[in-house]
């Protein structure tokens, strides 16, 4: 038996920048009538997926994303602007 770990990475055009996952998810909590503001503010605290719906695969999305690097980025933003 082979026990070697394998690794792979999805080539560019698969992969999505953590501000096109969080636009996708904003689109997709608008769309189904949620505030999406409040919903990725939600998860962002608790870290609980439930605050983000499943519509257009937007919860499987947002797990993509490193909650403490999107929390550090947000920070970095804001005090720039």
């Amino acid at each position: 038996m082979n026990d070697k770990t394998l690794t792979f990475k999805l080539p560019n055009n698969l992969e999505l920048d953590t501000k096109s996952i969080l636009k996708e998810v904003y689109k997709a909590l608008d769309e189904k009538g949620y505030n999406p503001i409040d919903q990725i503010v939600g998860y962002l605290l608790s870290e609980d997926p439930t605050y983000i719906t499943t519509y257009n695969n937007a919860r499987s999305l947002i797990r993509r994303i490193d909650r403490d690097e999107l929390l550090q980025e947000l920070v970095v933003e804001y005090i720039k602007n």
